[in-house]
């Protein structure tokens, strides 16, 4: 029997988080439609709370994150190594800041980024050797983001490059949870510099999460508070 507290944290699931409609329509979105990139639902939450405005972000692999990261940075710039996709996101994405690169051969591919990035996010192919590009051009205090990062339990490229990565002197945080578009679970792991200082968008830090008791009226809490008793 379905408790009225368990059809209130699916309905948090489906309305707010969006899990419906991103998986009905297999796009990496929030409820409003709003691209995503797909990373754990605790990733993005995560890195939400900065102020990207004078940041740079470089990303091996494209898709909505393209966009979420437009969206808040100075420049975004994005290699993609598929022809078809290419065009894809060239057509769907239209944004003045972002710039995304052709690269079908794998040397070309990671050695494309020459220049010093705030963020370097490693989606794509050939994750070990853009690991090693990343720590050539990262930010003095930047940061890394690598997802899928779980697969480093059955993956030997994983692993070099986590090792790469931590050896280079990196704190590695891992963020595990549900993600847009999937009905599992994964990690997306998140790679700092020791002297990470990013600007918050807001005062305080943890900002209020989707669904967060704490971001509500006193007396929302409690009203929520006394239908879960």
């Amino acid at each position: 029997m379905n408790s009225s507290k368990f059809e209130k944290f699916i309905d948090l699931w489906r309305d707010e988080f969006g899990i419906a409609r991103t998986i009905d329509e297999q796009k990496s979105i929030d409820k409003n439609g709003n691209p995503l990139p797909w990373y754990t639902y605790p990733a993005i939450e995560y890195l939400k709370q900065f102020d990207y405005s004078e940041k740079k972000i470089w990303e091996f692999g494209c898709g909505y994150s393209c966009a979420f990261w437009a969206q808040r940075a100075k420049d975004v710039k994005a290699i993609e190594n598929n022809k078809q996709w290419f065009d894809k996101w060239n057509n769907e994405f239209d944004y003045e800041n972002l710039e995304i690169l052709l690269r079908e051969e794998n040397e070309s591919y990671e050695n494309s980024l020459n220049e010093k990035y705030d963020v370097i996010i490693i989606d794509g192919k050939r994750r070990w050797q853009c690991a090693q590009r990343a720590l050539q051009y990262l930010s003095v205090d930047g940061i890394i983001i690598v997802d899928d990062s779980d697969r480093v339990n059955n993956s030997a490229d994983y692993q070099r490059l986590v090792e790469l990565l931590k050896d280079a002197g990196l704190l590695q945080v891992d963020f595990y949870g549900c993600c847009p578009m999937n009905n599992f679970t994964k990690a997306t792991s998140i790679f700092f510099r020791r002297n990470f200082n990013f600007p918050l968008r807001q005062k305080w830090q943890p900002a209020n999460g989707i669904g967060n008791l704490w971001g509500k009226k006193r007396s929302e809490r409690k009203k929520l508070y006394n239908s879960n008793k």
